[in-house]
Formats: C-alpha cells, sequence, structure tokens
C-alpha cells in the first residue's frame, strides 16, 4: 500500500513539474500576408506543413492579399507582422519616405516565376516571334511585369513599340482574360500555366526565370519597429523559412508536392510535381535565406531598365542578413 502510494505521489510530482516547465513556453502568433498564392512558394508552405514554425513556438495565420499593393498596405498598416512579397516593394515604401521602413530579412525565391504561355502551340518558338503580337502584361511595377520587360529587351524587343501590350488588368484575373481574351502571350505562374496547358487554352514555351538570372523575386519582410520589438520572434522565423529551404532541397518533387497538397486542393499531385520539379530544375527556391548583394544589385538594375526604379537605395539600407546568417552559423 506505501509502495502504491509513494508511486502515485512520484507521478502527481511529475505532473506538475512537466506542466510547470511547459507553462514557460509561449506560442507566438504571427499574422503573414502573401502576395499571391503559388507553387512558387512552395517552401512556405512546407515550413507549416512539417509543423517547423510550431517547432520554433509560432502560430502563423497565412492570408493571401493578392498584390504587392495589398500586401504592402497590410505590412504596414498592421493588418500582417510578415510579409512574403517582391523586394522591390520595399524600395517604393523607401521612396515614400515612410517613417517605418520595410525590411528585408529572408530570401525565399531567386529567380522569376513566371513562364511565357502562348495560346497556339510554337514548337519552334524564337523571341522574335513576339514582335508585332498583342501580349497580356502584369501589373505595371510589379517584378512580373518589370522582368519580362527586362527580358524582352535582353532580346532586342521593345514592350511597348514591338508589342500591343495590355497592362489594364488586375493581377487576379490576368489568367481568366488570357483565356477569354485575344492576347496570343502571356506571362504566369504555376501551377496556372500548366493547367492552361493541360486544358488547351495555353502552351508553355519559356521561361523568365532562367533569362533573367538570380534576383531577390520574393522575400520575407516586416516593418523595422516590428523587427526591433520582436528580434527572437524574427529569428525563430527565420529558423522555421531555412530549416523548410533545406527540406526542400532534400526531397523529391513527388514528396513535396504531397506536403503542399492542401493549399492547392483544385491541382491535380501530378502537376503539382511538375511544376514544383520546374521550379527546382531552375533554382527558383533560395537554398538559404540570405538576400546576397550581388541580387539586390541585379534587381535594382531591372527596375531602372523598366523606368520604375525611383532611387538608388543601398543595399545595407533595406536588407537585414544578420539574422539569417545568426540562423545559419547555428
Amino acid at each position: 500500500m506505501k509502495k502504491r502510494f509513494c508511486i502515485a505521489l512520484f507521478s502527481s510530482l511529475l505532473l506538475i513539474i512537466t506542466a510547470a516547465c511547459g507553462s514557460g513556453s509561449q506560442t507566438s502568433n504571427i499574422q503573414l500576408a502573401e502576395v499571391t498564392r503559388s507553387i512558387f512558394y512552395a517552401p512556405q508552405y512546407v515550413a507549416i506543413e512539417k509543423g517547423f514554425f510550431e517547432e520554433e513556438g509560432l502560430a502563423i495565420e497565412l492570408q493571401t492579399t493578392w498584390g504587392g499593393d495589398k500586401t504592402m498596405t497590410s505590412l504596414l498598416s498592421d493588418g500582417a507582422d510578415i510579409a512574403l512579397v517582391g523586394s522591390e516593394t520595399s524600395i517604393y515604401v523607401q521612396a515614400q519616405e515612410s517613417k517605418d521602413k520595410a525590411i528585408n530579412f529572408a530570401q525565399l525565391t531567386q529567380t522569376d516565376g513566371t513562364f511565357l504561355v502562348a495560346k497556339a502551340p510554337k514548337p519552334d518558338f524564337k523571341w522574335e516571334d513576339l514582335r508585332n503580337s498583342t501580349f497580356l502584361g502584369q501589373r505595371v511595377g510589379g517584378m512580373p511585369q518589370m522582368v519580362g520587360e527586362y527580358v524582352l529587351k535582353q532580346h532586342d524587343i521593345d514592350p511597348h513599340a514591338d508589342l500591343n501590350l495590355i497592362q489594364n488588368v488586375d493581377f487576379a484575373n490576368i489568367p481568366g482574360a488570357f483565356a477569354s481574351g485575344d492576347a496570343e502571350y502571356v506571362q504566369l505562374f504555376e501551377p496556372t500555366a500548366s493547367t492552361f496547358e493541360k486544358e488547351g487554352k495555353g502552351h508553355i514555351i519559356a521561361s523568365f526565370g532562367k533569362e533573367s538570372g538570380h534576383v531577390p523575386y520574393t522575400t520575407f519582410m516586416a516593418k523595422e519597429s516590428f523587427m526591433n520589438e520582436n528580434k527572437e520572434t524574427v529569428k525563430s522565423f527565420t529558423k522555421a523559412v531555412y530549416k523548410a529551404q533545406q527540406w526542400v532541397q532534400e526531397h523529391s518533387a513527388e514528396e513535396i508536392a504531397e506536403t503542399i497538397q492542401p493549399y492547392f486542393e483544385d491541382t491535380e499531385p501530378e502537376m503539382l510535381a511538375a511544376s514544383i520539379d520546374r521550379y527546382k530544375s531552375q533554382d527558383s527556391f533560395a537554398t538559404d535565406p540570405i538576400l546576397g548583394k550581388k541580387e539586390w544589385n541585379n534587381l535594382k538594375d531591372i527596375m531602372d531598365e523598366a523606368g520604375e526604379l525611383p532611387e538608388d537605395v543601398p543595399y545595407d539600407e533595406l536588407i537585414n542578413t544578420k539574422i539569417a546568417e545568426e540562423v545559419i552559423g547555428n
């Protein structure tokens, strides 16, 4: 009887100690705004689904804000703590002399994520075939449009003089406008590009990511004030991102597709895997969260070429690599 009492007492004490230790760990809620829903952001969804954020004591509340302007409005108005968006938006905010800078602290993708899609099959496509065609473009000042113009100019095509360029369609409505309209070409992200190809609405004929080289296409950023007040939270967030980036590098497109399927319920697993493989093959997914100076300068060159660089912002002004470097070092 005495032995049973001792065992029961020990078990009770163990439960109390465990509860006391657990009560010290707190979960931080993070409002995360993504600029669009895309397979291009696979590592982000992997970080959520594999519990990497949870392991770092973070609860992610993900919202899709559909467009760079809406995403930055959400971030600057405290509708989001962290935003996944094109790094060019931080330059636009800086040019408006915002009191609270948008700081890039972790890079997710390192190439353009769009593909050139044609209405008709183009087995022998050459870039010069675009001359005098009707091209459904992206939002003025956004990364897809600027990279698109940059690539076209590399092939001696002036997008405004040599094309019938349409730019009055909202980002979210571009796929539908291409399918129902008269445009012969369009830039599309995955899985939309592959879906169109399967349904016979279009044909993937080139990759803007392969043509443009490395650029900080989408990064995680936060207001400078948030980063100063939540240094450990931002570090934990970056740790989770890095874990996901490594996981994506080490696993097959099929395994990644299975993991992120909940975010693309209307897309077949085989198509998801094909899209992921296409991105992996052109090194679109960054292997670590550090945004390099060469990539930043490439971004500014692309913006300048498009006439959209409001001012020359030095690398150290809007980039924080210290957190990512600490994460990788540990």
